[in-house]
Parts: structure tokens; sequence; C-alpha cells
């Protein structure tokens, strides 16, 4: 492997660890890296490291906006008011502050057929009422509005935020990534995608690796 792609590797292993691990810093990255303190900065002056790193990031970025909005929608679902706003808003459900000032298709062809409004509004009616009578249950917690809203407020600011683990999970996670990435090296395999691997990626990832451990050591018991 010669210079230039080795140092590219290692760069594509720093913006891994990066990603996964955000509170890093230059000098943990150095440690697990194994190299100079000095060679990381370096690459934090490189404006093609950082556009690299910035483009890698929001392939992860963007692929946990799902989980994001399902999270929402669940909160929604259980009568979090906010969460609903939000999941409406995201899907353009909800508009604000507009004035509708001509007749509505509907409303001209009413006109144009001089159909009698009350018989469909009727008819209407009786579809969304056994709409409602499908609704589930009320909430209790809506008895106690400023007890609820101080929840819900908690709740998507734990959906934003996210839950941190502890340190000595996330010291745990990164040795164990850590040690993932050095068995690859040895193989010659190429580390998992930056972004979050799915459960399927992740098991076909270590179970090639683990063949090709098996046939490095027949080959050096050969």
């Amino acid at each position: 492997m010669s210079n230039l792609e080795l140092k590219k590797a290692n760069q594509m292993a720093a913006i891994d660890l990066l990603i996964h691990n955000p509170e890093l810093s230059k000098k943990e990255l150095a440690e697990h890296l194994k190299l100079g303190e000095s060679t990381i900065h370096s690459w934090f002056a490189d404006d093609r490291f950082i556009d690299l790193y910035y483009k890698k990031y929001m392939v992860s970025f963007n692929s946990k906006l799902p989980m994001v909005l399902d999270s929402m929608i669940r909160e929604a679902v259980e009568g979090n008011v906010q969460a609903g706003r939000l999941v409406l808003e995201h899907s353009g459900k909800l508009v604000k502050n507009i004035n509708v000032t001509v007749d509505s298709p509907f409303e001209k062809f009413l006109k144009a057929e001089q159909i009698d409004a009350e018989d469909i509004i009727d008819a209407e009616s009786e579809e969304i009422k056994e709409k409602i009578e499908t609704l589930p249950e009320r909430n209790k917690i809506n008895d106690k509005p400023l007890k609820r809203k101080i929840s819900e407020k908690k709740a998507i600011e734990r959906i934003k935020k996210g839950k941190k683990p502890s340190q000595e999970k996330l010291r745990e996670d990164r040795a164990s990534r850590y040690a993932l990435l050095q068995r690859a090296k040895k193989v010659g395999l190429k580390p998992l995608p930056s972004r979050r691997p799915t459960n399927s990626e992740r098991r076909k990832w270590l179970k090639k690796l683990e063949e090709l451990e098996s046939k490095q050591r027949q080959n050096l018991q050969a």
C-alpha cells in the first residue's frame, strides 16, 4: 500500500470514528489510530479532509432522520400535541396563516349543479361520526394540561438531543470498534461504511472478517 493510499485509509478511519464518537478529542483520535497528534491537526487544516468529513457526516445524519421522525410519530399517537404539530409541519399537512378568498372546486360544483348542500353535509357528517367512534380512548393526562405540556417538552428534547450513553459505555464501544478496525486492516478488509450499518450489513461484514482471518491462519500454517 502506497503512502497516499495509507493516508486515505487512515483519514477514512478517523472520519468513521468521529462520526460515531463526536466527543473524541484530536489527542484521543491520534491514540486510536496510532498516529502523531500533529498529523491529526494537519488533516483538520486541510479543506479536502473537512469537506469529506462533512459529506460523510451528512450521510450519517440523514440516515437517522427517519428514526427521529418515527419517534415523533409515536409521541404524536400517544397524544403529544407538540410532536403531532412537528410531524404535520414536516409532512406539509399543517400550513400556517392561509386565507382562502376564492371558491373551492367543490363550492363551484355546488353552485353550477344547484345541489342541495345540506344533503351532502348530512352524509359527510354520518361518515365523520363513524370515524370518531373508532378513535382511541382519550389519554387521561389531558386532564392536567400543565403537567402534560411539561412532559411533552421533555419528550421532544429527549428525541432531539438523544440519550447520551455513559462514558464507560462509550469507551467500551470505541475500544470494540477500534479492535474490529485493526483486525480488518490485517486481512485487507474494507471497514464498515461511515454511516450506521444495518444489523444485516454488520453480520455480513463480521462473517467476511472471520472468513478472511481463518484463511490467513491457514496460509500461515501451510
